[in-house]
């Protein structure tokens, strides 16, 4: 009887299959014994040991011997490239695909495909990108997907070299815009490519054309108009729309009222302007309106644009939708008809005309986006062209200025009383009162108002730096027919010449000044003074024997510059003069303080040191 089991099914685990020799793991350690190769123990004297295993051995016996023990190799010296594993080396000169990885150059092109058995074209444009992989030299073509083309698109070409007429291989030098490339049968034209590739072909000195307009064939620009009007983006004619309701009318159905179209057409379309309105009755000013064009049924809508605060009423409503007529008149005979004034249009409403609104004036100065488009698209007009600058001038207020001192106390306090309602005493600071208290300069000045009595008198000028005010008291002179004492007391006072308070660098010997109306000529400074002058060389330049050095450049050339033994201080204010510099008295007793030697007598006068003064100078 047969077997109902499967074939072999008696056998699977008991038999080896084909082709396998087992698992068993074999030995590599046998004993041997002397001319017998299968015996297990080998008696054969091995040969006797060298020198060399002896010292070997006897290492053993020490530890670490590893350690201690090592034979030097010979052989040629290790490099960097040799400890660097190979599939890490970077090759001197890199092959082109790692030079060039992920580097393609991409192209814009067509071919024309003829049609047949078709009325709308004969032919048409496939447009293609091909992309040229710089890597390995390889090629491929892809065709954009174009919606309802009826036609296999995507990957037209798979990536693989393309081989020439000639033999050889397409590169990038047989790419041009322009120029035509025959691959696979189909002629491509070339019409441009994109920035890395006109980069690329730069930066190797190689010039590439503009880029040139591709063409659309016919059933493309069909396409795009059948989608375009599908979408409503393109308005019907008015002959198909005429044509339309005749056939509407001979096939029973009443023609469709062209209003119901206009507002199933223009709903929700407004267009929107900005205006104003001069208003030159007595106690008129300018208005500003939004007037809304509603292009659904050709009405207009005219509200108010007023600012804040403008006290005006919180409805803006200036004229409810409606029609807006270009004139507006009444009969006076009841019953008798006239013709009325026709409607505005889209056409007449343009930036920076103006339209009668009942009988005012309104002057319209600009227009939203969407209305500059819609005219942009409909009628060709650029509204933004007529648009008015209507922003006002900032107002300029005028500043009360306070009233004049009168002249009794301090005019700071006075000043307190015309700005706070609760005057508080002026803020003095601190900081300088801390440093500068209890200093006084003082400067002695006569008094040169031209009379001859006036002549003999002097007077102690003292400037307080604390808080920068001055006060004036002249010395007694015997028999001069005037009391000494305070000419003018401690205050702020003001100079003449610039209109605010004296400041320091005002102060300086040679310097005019005016106090109580008395011209006042300062002819010294006491050494307090002149030290503390010269300590801020940079607030006060004329007690700065640097600046002033420099300021005599132009007499380095002087004969008497170049005596050693010096040169008189009257004689040197004389040649600056002579050589057009203007120089004052300070800046000579600086000069004298830094670059002078005493008189040799009682009776003679201190010299400055010329040479001195041209090397502080700079002049070697």
């Amino acid at each position: 009887s047969k077997s109902i089991s499967l074939p072999g099914l008696y056998k699977i685990g008991t038999d080896q299959p084909k082709g396998f020799s087992g698992n068993a793991r074999k030995t590599t350690l046998g004993f041997k014994t002397a001319g017998n190769l299968k015996s297990a123990v080998d008696l054969k004297r091995s040969p006797e040991a060298t020198e060399r295993s002896r010292n070997l051995a006897s290492l053993l016996k020490t530890g670490g011997w590893r350690t201690c023990y090592r034979e030097e190799e010979e052989g040629p010296m290790l490099q960097e490239e040799d400890i660097i594993p190979k599939n890490m080396r970077h090759p001197r000169v890199s092959p082109a695909w790692l030079k060039h990885e992920k580097q393609v150059l991409r192209w814009y092109g067509f071919f024309q495909e003829t049609v047949t058995e078709s009325a709308e074209e004969n032919s048409r444009y496939r447009h293609v990108y091909i992309m040229y992989f710089m890597e390995d030299g390889t090629l491929g073509i892809n065709e954009p997907k174009v919606e309802n083309s009826g036609m296999p698109q995507g990957n037209f070409l798979k990536r693989q070299k393309v081989q020439k007429e000639d033999g050889t291989y397409l590169g990038p030098d047989d790419f041009h815009i322009g120029s035509e490339v025959t691959i696979c049968g189909h002629t491509f034209h070339i019409c441009g490519c994109d920035r890395f590739t006109r980069w690329f072909y730069e930066e190797n000195g190689v010039a590439i054309e503009e880029d040139e307009e591709i063409p659309i064939d016919t059933w493309q620009t069909n396409y795009r108009i059948r989608k375009a009007r599908d979408r409503g983006g393109i308005p019907l004619t008015k002959g198909v729309m005429d044509d339309k309701a005749m056939f509407r009318a001979l096939g029973g159905i009443p023609p469709v009222d062209k209003k119901l179209a206009q507002f199933l057409l223009n709903d929700r379309k407004v267009l929107r302007f900005k205006g104003y309105w001069d208003d030159h009755t007595p106690y008129g000013t300018r208005f500003y309106f939004i007037l809304h064009y509603y292009l659904a049924d050709n009405t207009c809508e005219i509200n108010e644009a007023h600012c804040r605060n403008s006290g005006r009423a919180a409805w803006p409503i200036f004229m409810k939708r409606g029609p807006l007529r270009k004139s507006n008149f009444v009969n006076g005979i009841p019953a008798m008809l006239s013709s009325q004034a026709p409607l505005y249009l889209p056409e007449d409403l343009k930036v920076g005309d103006s339209i009668n609104v009942w009988g005012r004036k309104v002057v319209l100065y600009d227009c939203d986006d969407f209305t500059r488009k819609f005219y942009l698209d409909y009628l060709g007009i650029d509204q933004f062209e007529g648009r008015i600058d209507v922003s006002e001038k900032p107002l300029t207020h005028l500043k009360l200025t306070p009233p004049p001192h009168s002249g009794v106390g301090k005019e700071e306090d006075s000043l307190l009383n015309c700005t706070m309602i609760q005057p508080k005493p002026p803020k003095i600071d601190l900081e300088r009162m801390l440093v500068y208290g209890g200093d006084a300069l003082r400067f002695e000045c006569k008094m040169i108002n031209g009379e001859p009595e006036d002549e003999l008198r002097r007077l102690i000028i003292a400037f307080y730096p604390a808080d920068g005010e001055m006060a004036a008291f002249e010395v007694p002179v015997r028999n001069s027919g005037h009391m000494g004492g305070r000419f003018s007391e401690k205050r702020l006072l003001k100079n003449p010449d610039t209109g605010s308070y004296f400041k320091l660098h005002d102060l300086y010997v040679g310097k005019v000044i005016t106090i109580a109306a008395q011209p006042l000529q300062i002819v010294r400074a006491d050494e307090r003074c002149l030290q503390f002058l010269e300590a801020r060389p940079k607030e006060f330049p004329y007690a700065d024997p640097v600046e002033c050095s420099k300021r005599l450049l132009p007499l380095a050339d002087h004969p008497e510059m170049q005596n050693p033994d010096g040169v008189d201080p009257d004689r040197l204010k004389d040649m600056a003069v002579e050589a057009g510099i203007s120089i004052v008295d300070h800046e000579i007793i600086t000069l004298l303080r830094s670059f002078g030697v005493p008189a040799e007598t009682e009776s003679g006068q201190p010299k400055v040191i010329g040479p001195k003064v041209l090397e502080c100078a700079g002049v070697s």
